[in-house]
This record gives C-alpha cells, structure tokens and sequence, in this order.
C-alpha cells in the first residue's frame, strides 16, 4: 500500500514530538505505537521413574496439553475468536510495570480433542512504561489490555519470510532515544500491527483512527531497544523475525495482551 507525503510527513513529527528524533512515530501516540513481549510454557512431567506398585519402576503419564489458553480467566478467554489457531500471549509483570513475557501458541484438533501448545520457550519483551490499561488513550504511556488481531506487517528492512501481507518502506526510520536514554533505531526494522484502532488489512503506516485519535493507535509489536515503549510491545530482533515467519493468515492469529491479573479475570 502506497503512503501519501502528508501521512509520512505527519508521522515524523509527531516522532520529532514524542523522542526527540526523526522518523516515523509508534506506541500508542495518535500517529502509531511499540512494545517487547516474551513467552509461557505450559508445565510438562518431568518424565521421571518412580516405584509403582510391587516395586516396579514406572513412568509418570505426560502431562496433555491445556485445553484453554494458561492464565487467561473468563472474560479474556471469551474474547478469543472461535477461528483464532494461533494466539501470541503477552502477559505483563505487574498493572504498571514495562516488562513482559510472550509465548505463541497455537491450537490443534476439534472438540474434546482440542488443545493449545507452546510453539516455542518465553520470550523477554518490553510493553508500555507505566504499564497496562483498559482504556488506553493517546500519551497515556499504557499499553492497551485486550485481544486484537493480527493481520499485517511491515519494516524498514527486507521481508524476512513474512506470511502476513509485508510492506518495506523508508517511513519506518525511527532516530532519537527512549526512555532510558537507549537508541531508537532499528525498532522498526520489522513490525506487526495490532489491530487496535487501525483498519485491518492495510499497512502499519496507514494512521486511521476508526475509534478516534483520542483513543490513540500505532500499537505495533516491534524490535526491542532495550527500554520501555509508548505503547507497543517489543521483542528481540531473533524473535520477531521468527514470528513474521510463523503468524499465518490462514489460522487468524490474534494477540492476547494485559497484565498477568488482568488477563486471569
């Protein structure tokens, strides 16, 4: 999808605005957004021999893999679209910490036999400097609690084996320095945009705003550089890398993000 000059234009400065350098702007800012995740595993037998019954060794049965997403309660579990076979957990350390963990998941078989599994170990990310909120608003600097889906991509680098629609563009340049004085470039280097107030189906640069520009938007899952976001939320470069290569389209992936109390109501 091409971006107008004047969308461009009015993404860096809200960037020049929001860290002090040039480039496009994200993390729950009116014109875009950034964050870091990590990832749970559900826990399995240790495998370990253990004296049955007549003294005969035996092995404990493997634990089977949790019919639910872990540490998702009621009200978080009911927003998981029934399509939804791929699920990327953020699950936040505390309501107002910057720090997570994000594991991916997907979901296998129907009915009584249905499961969701890991598809991989945690992995460390950053989300919003004064945490999570579920009324998230433009300058806030939370990040917004929720299930949003995944439907498109994006960097300022080359696709790397994205199965969602990619677009490369120069208008993903970020200059400047975070929160704790670390670079922000690179953090855009590839991107996935979570639908949150943002029109599916089109590209992470695109700044429609369906719920408002108050209700801010621009909320990405972006490279880390190594401090809190706007909003996003941000993983190694390793790591989004092998995310852009396993969210598929044709499983509806969706991202399930909040604080770990937040997500277990």
């Amino acid at each position: 999808m091409s971006v107008s000059p004047s969308r461009i234009t009015g993404a860096v400065l809200a960037l020049l605005t929001a860290a002090g350098g040039t480039g496009v702007t994200a993390c729950g800012s009116s014109a875009a957004g950034i964050a870091g995740p990590s990832y749970d595993r559900p826990a399995h037998s240790a495998g370990s021999g253990s004296t049955a019954q007549g003294g005969r060794a035996g092995r404990s049965a493997p634990v089977p893999e949790p019919r639910v997403l872990p540490g998702l309660g009621p009200k978080a579990l009911k927003q998981v679209p029934a399509d939804a076979r791929q699920a990327v957990v953020v699950r936040g350390e505390g309501r107002n910490s910057s720090r997570s963990t994000v594991v991916l998941y997907r979901r296998t078989g129907t009915g009584r036999s249905e499961s969701w599994k890991a598809m991989g170990p945690p992995w460390p990310a950053h989300n919003a400097l004064r945490g999570w909120t579920d009324d998230h608003r433009a300058g806030d600097l939370r990040s917004p609690i929720g299930v949003f889906g995944l439907t498109d991509a994006g960097g300022l680098l080359p696709d790397p084996g994205s199965k969602l629609p990619y677009r490369r563009s120069t208008a993903f340049t970020i200059q400047g320095t975070g929160f704790k004085g670390e670079s922000l470039a690179g953090s855009f280097d590839h991107v996935v945009a979570i639908n949150y107030n943002r029109v599916p189906g089109t590209s992470p640069l695109d700044w429609t705003r369906p719920l408002g520009d108050d209700k801010g938007g621009g909320i990405w899952i972006h490279v880390d550089h190594g401090g809190p976001t706007h909003g996003c939320v941000s993983l190694s470069e390793a790591a989004m890398k092998q995310l852009l290569r396993t969210l598929d389209p044709a499983q509806h992936p969706v991202v399930v993000m909040g604080d770990a109390a937040a997500l277990a109501r």
